[in-house]
């Protein structure tokens, strides 16, 4: 029996800043994850997958990330996601220093 579907979001890596991005329901590239378009249907997600991919320009190392949907927008079901999301942890500098 296969998997059912979880809520999902398009991510990757601006190109030229390497900062994490996530795709928003406007096909704009946003760098915070309460901003990221959530993704309830599978057909839907593999169709919007495959537009950001064709961004070359713009995104590198494009997938789809498992989410939870909350109030607050989209929510990381996994540590990788949380820790893409929070930022780098070596010290606190961009989205850290934000915050």
């Amino acid at each position: 029996m296969p998997k059912a579907f979880t809520p999902k979001v398009v991510t990757a890596n601006a190109l030229l800043e390497g900062d994490v991005i996530y795709l928003a329901s406007d096909d704009r590239w946003v760098r915070r994850l309460d901003e990221a378009e959530i993704i309830t249907d599978e057909a839907i997600a593999q169709l919007r997958l495959l537009d950001a991919q064709a961004r070359a320009s713009e995104a590198v190392g494009v997938y789809l990330a498992d989410m939870a949907p909350t109030e607050d927008g989209p929510q990381p079901k996994h540590f990788r996601e949380e820790f893409r999301a929070t930022g780098p942890s070596n010290y606190h500098h961009g989205k850290q220093a934000a915050g």
